[in-house]
């Protein structure tokens, strides 16, 4: 039973990433008009310095968002999938904000408290070869005091059986 059931869920995951115009990359160079027929409109669009980013998150509940940075004349200068180890080990303690977390990953999937911390808790869903969560720890001014990966734990019946 397990076999088939992860036969179909595998048959499913490859359907699923045929019609996806997130597989693959946006080429530098290409235009504003041509990553709107191909990936449609973003979630966001932030300023970036010398241009523009297209932010793609599929945050709440997906795991993954892709940056589309443009120049100024609208021109991609690089494209990525941010919900990364490497890219959340950029974010820089007490000196991040909120908006620059933001715009560096999207809006998170949301943001919570808890009764230890005095102020917002901002968290992604990443996957790195297991489903992840990663925590933003915000102070009352919006500045990062500490960030960390956990992992995200599901409600499956126990597998040992």
């Amino acid at each position: 039973m397990k076999k088939l059931l992860l036969a179909a869920s595998l048959a499913a995951l490859v359907a699923g990433c045929a019609g996806n115009p997130f597989s693959g990359s946006i080429a530098p160079g290409a235009t504003r008009d041509e990553v709107l027929a191909r990936m449609g409109q973003p979630t966001a669009r932030v300023t970036i310095p010398g241009g523009e980013r297209l932010q793609y998150s599929l945050q709440p509940f997906g795991q993954y968002a892709w940056m589309v940075d443009l120049d100024a004349s609208g021109r991609v200068v690089r494209s990525r999938q941010v919900l990364t180890a490497a890219d959340f080990n950029r974010i820089e303690v007490g000196k991040w904000t909120r908006g620059d977390v933001e715009r560096e990953f999207g809006r998170p999937a949301m943001v919570d408290g808890v009764a230890s911390w005095d102020g917002p808790i901002m968290t992604y869903r990443w996957n790195d070869g297991s489903d992840m969560f990663y925590y933003v720890y915000l102070d009352r001014a919006d500045v990062v005091r500490r960030a960390h990966p956990g992992m995200e734990f599901h409600n499956a019946p126990n597998e040992r059986q």
